[in-house]
């Protein structure tokens, strides 16, 4: 007992540390973020030099980026593989990297950015302590958790997701409570520090009916099918992107004149940044157009696989939400609702986080969006198959419930939509956190 004791108040005390250290750093990125936006709100003009901003930060980022250029990739592979510390450089140049893109008009997310913060941070304290093996892969899930539930105001899915996000097919209790304790210091640490979030509206109740589970399948399929898009056009262009062009510099130019380009054509610059507005919008407009969703799909895909920072949580926000509320119009659903599921389910199944993302939206949205957010999440995430915004991600198990010659990061499953080679059942013990 006395064990225990001393072994919870351990990761207590840990947890709260990374907490602040997260929650103190997303209220910096949130308050900067803030202020881009609006300025460039206020001076559109500002987007024409997207080019040449993606110009300057790919030079940087040549430079001086290359030991953390996998992004959230890094942070799932040194969870998995206790490779080196993570560079503390990475937390001011992603923050530094995503403002600067938001600032300029791309079309990126806040997600990557807080758990990259999140992650370096973390390993930092780590290493200063000492801590190695499972201690330090635990501590690092948690930073994970602190910086999403930080830069969300979602401290239980926060918590969820830095668990949930690590293997495909498993929930990695053993960093429960470091993660729980992260998340919910440090959405407490953001607040404290003045910074609120976007309040949605409240889910209507719907009781779950046969015919209401039934267009919940056609809807988990339009959202795998957007999902399953988005993937794999984002994987495309950045694949042919290095394959032609060999600079990153000259990669960002490119992304960042055709960004400029779509946003002429399109006319609004609804397209451009978190697109925030226009995902509050779709929760109550029928006469939002029907192929914004898809604009926004491809806005994103071209800035982030142009190699410009930032995350793609929020952009998936925008796309779910106004691929929902179309859904909803089309299959006879309240708007709000059809918005609200589709909000949560598409980066549920971009990212295989459908128990994060669902607790995600309850706490958004409310209660009344269970069971409805479950369903879809569910089904999107199956129907999405082995697909990933993260490549690195551990497969234990197909989705089909088969064992694997794993764990296999999603990356060596080629094509991703394949099923990966099975192997007889692992043994009880077995730990995918471990070598």
């Amino acid at each position: 007992m006395r064990q225990r004791t001393r072994a919870l108040a351990q990761w207590v005390a840990l947890g709260a540390l990374v907490g602040v250290l997260c929650g103190a750093g997303s209220a910096l990125f949130l308050w900067l973020l803030e202020l881009a936006t609006s300025f460039r709100g206020s001076h559109e003009v500002i987007v024409y030099t997207l080019p040449v901003a993606g110009l300057v930060i790919g030079a940087i980022y040549e430079r001086f980026g290359q030991s953390i250029k996998g992004g959230n990739n890094l942070v799932i592979d040194t969870i998995h593989d206790e490779g080196p510390e993570i560079p503390l450089r990475m937390a001011p140049m992603v923050l530094a990297g995503t403002v600067l893109t938001h600032l300029f008009g791309g079309s990126a997310g806040r997600e990557g950015t807080a758990v990259q913060m999140g992650a370096s941070l973390t390993d930092w304290v780590s290493h200063r302590l000492q801590l190695a093996g499972p201690m330090r892969r635990q501590l690092l899930a948690a930073g994970v958790a602190g910086g999403f539930g930080s830069v969300f105001g979602t401290p239980i899915a926060g918590a969820v997701f830095g668990l949930e996000f690590i293997v495909l097919g498993r929930i990695e209790y053993r960093a429960l409570v470091p993660a729980l304790v992260a998340s919910i210091v440090g959405d407490m640490t953001t607040r404290a520090l003045g910074i609120g979030h976007t309040h949605y509206p409240a889910s209507p109740h719907v009781p779950l009916t046969p015919l209401l589970l039934a267009k919940w399948v056609v809807f988990a399929a339009a959202i795998a099918l957007a999902t399953t898009a988005f993937i794999e056009l984002t994987h495309f262009l950045k694949k042919q992107g290095e394959k032609r062009v060999s600079r990153l510099p000259l990669r960002m130019f490119i992304g960042g004149a055709t960004v400029v380009v779509a946003w002429k054509v399109m006319g609004t610059s609804d397209y451009l940044g978190l697109g925030v507005p226009t995902i509050v919008r779709a929760f109550g407009d029928p006469a939002l157009p029907s192929y914004a969703f898809a604009a926004k799909l491809l806005f994103t895909a071209v800035t982030l696989a142009a190699g410009f920072l930032g995350g793609e949580v929020t952009p998936l926000f925008f796309v779910g939400a106004a691929l929902g509320n179309v859904l909803a119009r089309v299959l006879g659903l309240p708007i709000e609702l059809g918005a609200g599921v589709g909000l949560a389910a598409v980066f549920a199944a971009s990212s295989n986080t459908p128990l994060a993302l669902s607790i995600m939206a309850v706490e958004l949205l409310g209660a009344e969006v269970l069971p409805h957010v479950v369903i879809v999440c569910v089904l999107a995430y199956l129907m999405t198959g082995h697909r990933s915004i993260y490549s690195a991600q551990r497969l234990l198990h197909g989705k089909d419930g088969g064992p694997l010659a794993g764990p296999i990061a999603l990356r060596d499953v080629l094509p991703l939509s394949t099923s990966p080679r099975r192997t007889p059942p692992p043994a009880d013990d077995e730990e995918p956190m471990t070598r």
